[in-house]
């Protein structure tokens, strides 16, 4: 399963999901979905843009655990 630690990121960076939004230009509700591990997938230019804002690497924000099933699949 792959986790977003985006809420990790922008807790280390002191940034506010409103301000992160305006930084890169994605609506706060898709954020959100990103922030609360709901998205089913992220574009590479949106993982850029965040890893821009928030000053870090992909992996600071996407983890692998195996071994662990994604309560939201059908």
């Amino acid at each position: 399963m792959i986790i977003i630690n985006l809420d990790v990121m922008m807790a280390k960076r002191k940034m506010s999901l409103n301000e992160l939004s305006e930084k890169v230009g994605i609506t706060l509700a898709n954020l959100s979905i990103l922030k609360n591990n709901k998205a089913k997938a992220i574009r590479l230019s949106t993982l850029d843009a965040i890893c821009k804002a928030l000053e870090c690497e992909v992996a600071d924000i996407l983890e692998y655990r195996e071994g662990e099933e994604d309560s939201q699949d059908d």
